[in-house]
């Protein structure tokens, strides 16, 4: 491994979880729509939480500390999430939806099968934005778990010009983070009912994207 390389990720564990910590913290958060999640993990049942990649942005810091398992990318791009997230007590799996699928996915299928919970970017690691691939849901349908819809907003937004139109954010503003409605897929959906199901949850997430929150306020 080259110093440079090196040295980046050092400054990565070094610098990546404060300075996140720190920016986060600066600002105002409110929480919509947790209660039926949070019964559920309650419970012990298997969640697994669902964003668009271009809501990714607070996810490191707001779900740290629970053990959670996020599917992240094996390239370059995933690196620096992957580290800030094993150190806030993630259980990083490096995978995608194109990428070392077989072993993520015998990886994630024991994770909820033990009561545990998973994160997937179901329009990652590059796209097409917004399109939701159904890796999540055979997921959900061979593990009986349930699938959390979740994105952000906040009071001042920032859309990087990225092929998914990242939202970020600077501190000192106000941040909704947002829960939908879990639901489970029924065993032996397929064909043309998973494809309905599968625009239906794409369309679910977008609308999710759409609600009121600080954008018009």
């Amino acid at each position: 491994m080259a110093f440079s390389e090196r040295l980046r990720r050092l400054l990565i564990d070094w610098m990546g979880k404060p300075v996140f910590w720190l920016w986060f913290k600066l600002c105002r958060w409110t929480v919509a729509g947790e209660g039926e999640y949070r019964a559920l993990r309650r419970a012990g049942k298997p969640v697994i939480l669902i964003m668009w990649h271009s809501r990714i942005f607070i996810v490191p810091f707001f779900f740290r500390r629970r053990g959670i398992m996020p599917l992240v990318s094996p390239s370059r791009d995933g690196e620096i999430p992957a580290r800030i997230m094993a150190r806030w007590g993630y259980k990083v799996l490096r995978g995608s939806s194109s990428h070392s699928v077989v072993k993520a996915w015998a990886v994630m299928v024991g994770e909820l099968r033990a009561g545990g919970e998973v994160i997937i970017v179901p329009d990652g690691p590059r796209g097409p934005n917004r399109i939701l691939k159904e890796g999540c849901l055979k997921l959900a349908q061979q593990t009986g778990a349930h699938i959390v819809p979740f994105t952000f907003s906040a009071s001042r937004e920032r859309y990087l010009r990225s092929w998914d139109r990242f939202l970020m954010f600077p501190p000192f503003c106000r941040v909704a983070a947002v829960f939908g409605s879990p639901f489970t897929v029924e065993a032996g959906l397929s064909g043309a009912k998973l494809e309905k199901l599968r625009r239906d949850v794409e369309r679910v997430l977008n609308d999710l994207d759409a609600a009121p929150n600080f954008r018009r306020t």
